[in-house]
């Protein structure tokens, strides 16, 4: 304390300049716009400077996770060829084309997420994908983990997505072990949980039994993963409502993938052609 004391009393004029320093460039920021749009704007270039200099160390620290992920991917994808090939070279080459339909319906684009939102009634993300991506509206989000949302609103470089965290929400879906299909839809409340009705009562059900995509639109493909049943409220009633718990982290979320279906267009024009 004596030692500040005496750092002080030594410096106290220098101290006082700095002081009445401040005090005049506080003067000039407020009352100047001039200057005061100078400082906001390199103020504004630093923070955004630093921000991405946090991310990058944030990103290289999640690299592990994010290559234990890919490379997880990537034995499925393997397996799923490797079982392609099998069916290819123990079948008759004069019966491929006959009962095997080898033509490709599902691309996938991959992109990033800038924006994530959860905590709302009405959530969206941002992707930087767009209309120069071969972007439209109502194309499916979908991660490794599973289902995200659907387009809504695309741009030349960007796309608004409605989340699964969303009240509007509505998503074919099914289990896993059986063809009961349902409604994937959200309460509101847990952004790792949502809901899934209207399945049928004679469904045998169990907490833990997956749920996936049912692949009865344009949007999904059957099969892509939810989540599993976490619990049943009202089962004995026929409003019973299943909550189901996200295989995603919908706070934690990155890369993602849009899924492109070749066949989108015909099926449109068949349901406009089957509603006149």
């Amino acid at each position: 304390m004596q030692q500040l004391i005496y750092f002080i009393q030594k410096y106290r004029y220098f101290l006082f300049f700095l002081f009445l320093e401040l005090i005049a460039f506080q003067l000039i920021i407020n009352n100047l716009s001039f200057h005061k749009s100078k400082f906001i704007n390199s103020a504004s270039s630093i923070t955004g400077d630093f921000y991405s200099k946090t991310n990058s160390i944030r990103d290289y620290f999640q690299l592990d996770t994010e290559n234990k992920e890919l490379l997880n991917e990537n034995l499925i994808l393997r397996n799923k060829l490797e079982k392609l090939s099998l069916s290819i070279d123990t079948s008759p080459i004069t019966k491929i084309f006959e009962k095997t339909d080898l033509r490709q319906r599902y691309s996938y684009i991959q992109g990033r997420i800038e924006k994530n939102q959860f905590r709302n009634n009405y959530n969206f993300l941002t992707i930087n994908l767009g209309k120069k991506d071969s972007l439209v509206p109502e194309m499916g989000v979908i991660n490794s983990k599973g289902i995200l949302g659907i387009t809504e609103n695309v741009l030349q470089r960007y796309s608004r997505v409605r989340s699964i965290l969303n009240k509007n929400s509505k998503i074919n879906a099914k289990l896993k072990n059986s063809n009961y299909f349902g409604t994937l839809t959200w309460d509101g409340l847990d952004y790792n949980s949502t809901q899934l009705l209207d399945i049928p009562r004679q469904a045998k059900l169990k907490v833990g039994d997956t749920i996936i995509t049912g692949g009865m639109s344009s949007i999904f493909p059957e099969g892509i993963p939810i989540g599993s049943i976490d619990n049943i409220v009202n089962e004995a009633s026929i409003k019973r409502i299943i909550n189901i718990k996200l295989f995603n982290d919908m706070s934690n979320l990155k890369n993602i993938y849009v899924v492109k279906d070749f066949d989108k267009q015909q099926l449109v024009n068949l349901e406009k052609t089957s509603n006149e």
